[in-house]
């Protein structure tokens, strides 16, 4: 069987759909590797940086890296901005959408708002709101994404910073990906995880000077 049977989907029948299941499973599971190709292609997308998105994305997983930042944050950190070539407008929410299944809630939500927080250090020179993020005070995990865009997303745009290469990230995303989709013990729903661990950060910075 090379194909299914069906040209309308309510006519397939049982060895039609395990054989879609077989296949759909081998394509997840190369979802990390695609994920880093799609990274290297930010670097077709939005210019007039001092740096390039790729480079932005690798700068902000470095520093999340540095600051002892577990392997779900430095996930989330580097991917954060995978949606600005296809959904310039929602690319908070895209980058949200690929990440939910295998990463913690909290890190989840803080990638899908980032936008809304993002806004507080340039909106008021356009007209706009810098204070879009306030509609979000008093969530649990507000904190948690006011710190990782202080930490890592608006200061990741310095061409003189010492940013680890994209191979340096290649096993931990994989590892990421391969994980089980909504597995219970990775979403760990309502659990806070700080964003820095100060001894991790000493013991990293040790090993890549």
């Amino acid at each position: 069987m090379t194909t299914v049977k069906f040209t309308a989907m309510k006519d397939g029948d049982k060895d039609d759909y395990e054989f879609l299941t077989a296949h759909e499973i081998d394509y997840a599971a190369k979802t990390g590797e695609r994920l880093l190709d799609a990274l290297v292609q930010l670097d077709e997308g939005l210019s007039g940086y001092k740096i390039t998105r790729l480079g932005h994305s690798l700068q902000a997983a470095t520093r999340a890296w540095r600051d002892g930042a577990d392997t779900d944050w430095i996930a989330c950190a580097l991917l954060h901005d995978i949606g600005d070539i296809h959904a310039p407008y929602n690319h908070d929410e895209y980058a949200a959408a690929i990440l939910k299944p295998f990463v913690r809630e909290q890190c989840t939500w803080v990638v899908e708002k980032h936008g809304d927080f993002q806004r507080l250090y340039y909106a008021h020179h356009l007209g706009g709101n810098p204070h879009a993020r306030d509609r979000f005070a008093g969530h649990a995990y507000f904190d948690d994404c006011d710190q990782f865009c202080e930490r890592w997303d608006q200061s990741s745009f310095d061409p003189d910073y010492e940013t680890l290469p994209i191979d340096f990230f290649r096993p931990l995303v994989l590892e990421v990906f391969a994980r089980k989709a909504y597995d219970p013990a990775m979403i760990r729903a309502g659990e806070r995880v700080p964003l820095v661990d100060p001894a991790i950060a000493r013991t990293r910075t040790g090993a890549s000077a």
